[in-house]
């Protein structure tokens, strides 16, 4: 079973559709943006920085969890110089691409370590790499993901369970439409093919991941060489 978060927009839309298309068995959360009346019957309602919501998410599905996959994608942003940066709005972001993440992780954890078997992907971002002003939450957010995998390796190698993360360059879907075209134009100019990416680059690379049991523990960057 594949167990995906934020899959109801975004990247996380994208492969929710595109592991349902291959008939593989998958569930989506969602918390602001519905689903697709079509695929409704696939989703939970789900605030991920909600620990609780998150267990009870898990528990509705854990009686078909079998050879779980679970593709961390749910996430928010927010932009502003730290020096001005609402606090509040600052510790949201911590609390969703994080924390919240990291209560998805803990969990199907237990599941994965009785079954002997998982597979963890989480959505990363090049912007916690390169240093782009205004996005001090954010990048803290996804930097924090590196640490994360590394512990999370280690504890649980032994049971079949690898856990990684994809840094992502800039793509043409998601978070990519609220940047301001004057600023798309100058991010593709650093970019050496000058365009964005295709998202199905981010399906390959989680596909390999899923059938890799050697590769653990990493932050890979599927980036297009940006500069």
């Amino acid at each position: 079973m594949i167990l995906i978060t934020g899959a109801s927009r975004g990247i996380g839309k994208y492969l929710f559709e595109k592991f349902l298309f291959s008939e593989e068995t998958v569930q989506g959360a969602y918390n602001l943006t519905m689903p697709d009346k079509d695929n409704e019957k696939y989703f939970t309602k789900v605030n991920i920085s909600n620990y609780q919501e998150v267990l009870s998410w898990i528990e509705k599905i854990k009686e078909n969890s079998t050879n779980l996959i679970l593709i961390n994608c749910a996430g928010i942003n927010y932009n502003s110089f730290a020096h001005k940066a609402d606090i509040n709005s600052w510790y949201e972001i911590i609390n969703v691409n994080l924390i919240g993440t990291f209560n998805v992780i803990r969990a199907v954890l237990p599941i994965m370590r009785e079954q002997e078997f998982g597979r963890i992907i989480n959505l990363s971002s090049v912007v916690a790499q390169i240093g782009v002003a205004g996005t001090s939450a954010y990048a803290a957010s996804k930097a924090g993901l590196c640490g994360l995998v590394k512990s999370i390796a280690v504890e649980n190698a032994s049971k079949g369970i690898t856990i990684n993360n994809l840094n992502l360059g800039y793509y043409d879907i998601g978070m990519i439409k609220e940047i301001p075209e004057k600023f798309q134009t100058v991010i593709k100019d650093k970019i050496p093919t000058k365009n964005f990416g295709n998202p199905i680059n981010i399906y390959n690379a989680v596909e390999f991941l899923i059938k890799t049991d050697y590769i653990n523990g990493a932050s890979i960057d599927i980036n297009g060489g940006i500069l």
